[in-house]
């Protein structure tokens, strides 16, 4: 302790130990890692700022074993020196490889970018999703069909990445499907984990596409284990088949003339086929319902004046009935049917908000 004490009273009170300082300076690599250094310790954080940070602390101490070699001759500044150098790039491999490892492909990046990034859902929880569809690409050629009515089978979920395809039925055109939208929410959502079914429409590219697909029995797998997988999911086909709803509102509007409300409950019955009539009770609620697709500014028939009779009260007047559209403009009354169905869902139907617009 004494030996110890009075040393550091040499260091604090006494001159310095050095008995001689050196006249010259040291060499220009010696003040080159030095800068070197210097500008490694000023680096930032995140893997970009590690890139920097031991980039530069690297450079610096492979100029420290080069200083310790020619100049200082010094073992142990060239054995340190070497050490610190060989650490930082070993440090510089791993950045690399963690790089390489988060690198996606370039659709799956553009494809989180555009689509869950503004959910701001997390590359971890993205990077599961695409390992379930195993990072595949598929494509269609001009005029390739994906899937067929009345013959392909409902077994997986595919998104549309680029291209454009076009939804018909009976060789009627429904809507069109465009990038970054479900090719099969309608079907995927008609159908229980358990159960089987066919397309009810069929599906064609207008151009050529690009579509990542997963399979039904995997993706159910999956959001049977995440559970916020499986309400991303929910809140994307909800919306993606809201969108196809609308699609196809605007394209009765532009039919008819009219615009209806696809949340009406009594849309189905202004365009569904004509039942056979039951009683008076149902023959007054169609004609409820025709009275109300018809525009405010028809001529309705005027009534007529009642007869003569010798007894009994007068004939009600007889009003005019509205007859039923051609079975070509309601070419897309079923799909508009199941699609209400998937819709509706474990849920009851809701109720009318507004009138339907004239």
């Amino acid at each position: 302790m004494s030996a110890n004490g009075s040393t550091m009273r040499q260091l604090l009170w006494q001159d310095p130990v050095c008995s001689g300082w050196k006249q010259d300076l040291e060499g220009a690599v010696y003040h080159l890692a030095n800068c070197f250094l210097l500008l490694g310790f000023m680096g930032g954080s995140g893997v970009y700022g590690c890139f920097y940070l031991f980039g530069f602390l690297g450079t610096g101490y492979v100029c420290c074993v080069m200083w310790g070699w020619f100049d200082a001759c010094g073992l142990d500044i060239i054995l340190w020196s070497f050490l610190l150098a060989t650490a930082c790039l070993f440090q510089l491999a791993y950045l690399v490889y963690r790089l390489r490892k988060n690198t996606l492909p370039e659709e799956f990046d553009l494809l989180y970018k555009t689509l869950c990034l503004p959910l701001q859902v997390p590359l971890q929880v993205y990077k599961e999703i695409v390992h379930c569809c195993e990072e595949q690409v598929f494509t269609l050629a001009t005029e390739q069909t994906y899937a067929v009515e009345g013959e392909t089978p409902i077994n997986r979920l595919s998104l549309l990445l680029s291209g454009r395809v076009r939804v018909s039925q009976d060789g009627q055109f429904l809507h069109y499907i465009f990038p970054y939208q479900f090719m099969d929410s309608p079907e995927w959502e008609s159908l229980q984990p358990s159960e089987e079914g066919v397309f009810q429409v069929t599906l064609t590219a207008e151009t050529a596409c690009s579509y990542i697909s997963w399979p039904r029995k995997s993706l159910h797998l999956l959001l049977t284990k995440e559970r916020y997988i499986s309400r991303l999911f929910s809140a994307l086909l909800g919306y993606d088949i809201s969108e196809k709803l609308y699609a196809l509102n605007d394209k009765l509007f532009a039919k008819f003339g009219l615009r209806f409300d696809i949340r009406l409950p009594s849309l189905y019955h202004v365009l569904g086929p004509a039942a056979p009539d039951t009683g008076p009770e149902s023959e007054k609620d169609d004609e409820e319902v025709r009275e109300s697709a018809m525009p405010t500014s028809a001529q309705q028939t005027p009534p007529r004046s009642p007869l003569p009779a010798a007894s009994g009260p007068p004939a009600p007047p007889t009003r005019a009935r509205m007859s039923r559209p051609d079975s070509g403009v309601l070419a897309s009354r079923t799909p508009l049917h199941s699609y209400s169905q998937v819709m509706s869902r474990g849920q009851a139907p809701l109720a009318p908000t507004h009138t339907p617009e004239l």
